[in-house]
Formats: structure tokens, C-alpha cells, sequence
């Protein structure tokens, strides 16, 4: 059987959700792994400017900011792992098993962070532009369009309920769909329609993003590339910032059905961050499809972090000895 670890907490995500968990499941003095994913800090740490989290009146770089929340739950003990979940086990009761790429670990409790992810357009320059006039987050990022041109992408109720906060600071709005119609509510159209800085481009997707790279290294969105799906018609169009609302993806296929989701596969939860099985938790945008904002993740984190806290002191044994665990997990082809 491979090594495994003993730990009283695993957090699974590392985006403010997780890491305040950790900070406090660490600080109550219970031994916390944090498995990080493919990067620390989740959607937060693309963000290059970081103007609405409390405590940072100049602002903070979305990087610097996820740091600093690392190094604080590390200052309490809590251990951060570079790897990804390939495989849980929730359906033997607690210890529960967790298993990622390089180890498996052995855990009382379980706090689930592991978020939700913007769905792509998948084109030229949407990668490389990310964080330099690409935005997935207009309350994130709206305040730094002041007096610029943005294109909205999507025809839903969030593609219009961002384009018209962004109409708070933008010099105007275009909303580009790939369909004749709009799919959001009435009532957003008709504020949207009613709004004199938002325009409406139908029929047309964008196939690139175009920009450039000013002294120092620093990269700019200056345009993006359109087609019109019906006539197949190419135009170049010049525009500041680029904002992407096409649906999110919750990041939960890993857990099958070993934990109760909606119909779109959010974690469901009650008023205490319990999850569908016990001793297992969850906080952030694995359950959170309504605000996704950084502050009120790392609330429903700590919210998370406390109620396991709480479970684990209501049980008050340690690990079982690990013969008497759950079964060991199999070991993924090529792990």
C-alpha cells in the first residue's frame, strides 16, 4: 500500500474560500494539508488589481494578496501542497481518503474549496490578455475601465447584469451575441435596451484578442476580432477591455456523485457549510453561484473551517489507526 498521510484537515482549493479555512483550522491547532490545484490563489490570483477587499485602502495585486493569506495560515502550521485532486472516497465515513497526483492522505474532515471556473471562448489572445483588459469579473475589474471602451460577450442574465454595472464607469458598453435574440430575463433587457451606453452586436462572436506589449513588459488589450456567424463577415474593432460572461463551471466532477449538487452541479450546503456528507464542508464558488466575490468567499470559508472545527471537537478521538480506515484508493494509471 502507498504512504499515506495522517491529517486531521484537508482543505481541498486554495482561493480565499480555502485559504481562510486553513488559516483557521490551523489556528485552532489541528493539523491542515491545503491542496493548492494547478495554482495558488484560484480566480482571485489573476486579478492584477484588487480594489474591494477589505483592509487594503491603496488597493493590492490579486498574486500579493493570496500570499499574504498563505503565509498567514502557514504562520499557524498549515501545510500547502502543488497538487490536484485526482480521486476522494466521502462514502466510507470519516477518516476520509484524498488522494492527489503525488500522495493520498488520511483525513478526519474535509473542507471543499475548490471553486468554480469561468467558462472560455477558447480563442487567440484570451489567455495572454487575461488580467490585461480580459475580465471574467466586471464588479472585480469595472473600476479600472473608467471612460474606456468594452465589449460584454454573452446574451444571459449575467452578460447583462455586468454590462450595466459596467456602464457605472465605462465610456460605453457593447454587448456582442452569438445568437438574433438575447436568452436574458424581460426586465434585464429592458434596462439593458433603455441604457444609452450599451450597444448590441447579434449574429457575431469574437475570434481573437488582440493587444500589445508597452515598455516594462506590460500587455494591453486594444482590439478584438468579430465575425458574423451568418454571413461568415470579418471586422477588426478597437476596444479597451474585454469582458467574458458565457456561464461558470463548478469545479466538482471530481467527487461524482458522493456529494449532493444542483442540477448545474453546485455543492449544496446548509446554514452551517455541511455538505451532504458528514464531516465534510464547503465554502466559495464550489457552492456559490450568486456573489463570487473574493470577500464573501473568505467568509464562507472561515464560516466552513468553523463548523468542521466544531465537528471534530464534538468527536474528540484522533485518526482511526489506518488498518481500520477506508479503503486505499486506486491509483490512477500514469499517477
Amino acid at each position: 500500500m502507498a504512504d499515506v498521510k495522517k491529517v486531521r484537515v484537508v482543505v481541498i482549493g486554495s482561493g480565499p474560500a480555502g485559504l481562510t479555512a486553513a488559516l483557521y483550522t490551523a489556528r485552532a491547532l489541528y493539523s491542515t494539508v491545503v491542496i493548492t490545484g494547478n495554482h495558488l490563489g484560484g480566480q482571485i490570483a489573476t486579478t492584477s488589481d484588487v480594489d474591494n477587499f477589505p483592509g487594503f485602502p491603496e488597493g493590492i495585486q490579486g498574486p500579493e494578496l493570496t500570499e499574504r493569506m498563505r503565509a498567514q495560515a502557514e504562520r499557524f502550521g498549515a501545510e500547502f501542497v502543488f497538487d490536484e485532486v485526482t480521486e476522494v472516497d466521502f462514502e466510507h465515513g470519516s477518516p476520509y481518503r484524498v488522494k492527489t497526483y503525488g500522495a493520498e492522505y488520511l483525513a478526519d474532515s474535509v473542507v471543499v474549496t475548490i471553486g468554480a471556473s469561468p467558462r472560455h471562448l477558447n480563442i487567440p489572445g484570451e489567455v495572454e490578455y487575461t488580467g490585461y483588459g480580459v475580465s471574467y469579473c466586471a464588479t472585480c475589474d469595472g473600476f479600472f475601465f473608467r471612460e474606456k471602451d468594452v465589449i460584454v460577450v454573452g446574451g444571459g442574465d449575467s452578460a447583462l447584469q455586468e454590462g450595466l454595472f459596467l456602464t457605472k464607469f465605462a465610456k460605453s458598453v457593447t454587448i456582442v451575441h452569438r445568437r438574433d435574440e438575447l436568452r436574458a430575463s424581460t426586465a434585464l433587457k429592458k434596462r439593458a435596451f433603455a441604457n444609452p451606453k450599451i450597444k448590441f452586436i447579434y449574429d457575431t462572436v469574437v475570434d481573437e484578442v488582440k493587444g500589445e506589449t508597452l515598455e516594462g513588459g506590460i500587455r494591453k488589450t486594444t482590439g478584438v476580432t468579430l465575425r458574423n456567424v451568418k454571413t461568415d463577415a470579418v471586422t477588426d474593432q478597437p476596444i479597451d477591455g474585454v469582458f467574458i460572461f458565457i456561464g461558470y463551471d463548478p469545479n466538482s466532477r471530481v467527487f461524482g456523485d458522493q456529494l449532493a449538487t444542483n442540477d448545474d452541479g453546485y455543492m449544496l450546503v446548509d446554514e452551517k457549510m455541511r455538505t451532504s456528507a458528514e464531516g465534510v464542508f464547503a465554502g466559495g464558488e464550489i457552492h456559490d453561484f450568486v456573489f463570487r466575490q473574493a470577500i464573501t468567499a473568505a467568509g464562507q470559508g472561515c464560516a466552513a473551517a468553523l463548523s468542521a472545527i466544531h465537528w471534530l471537537e464534538e468527536r474528540g478521538d484522533e485518526l482511526q489507526p489506518l488498518e481500520d480506515a477506508a479503503p486505499a484508493l486506486e491509483t490512477a494509471p500514469g499517477a
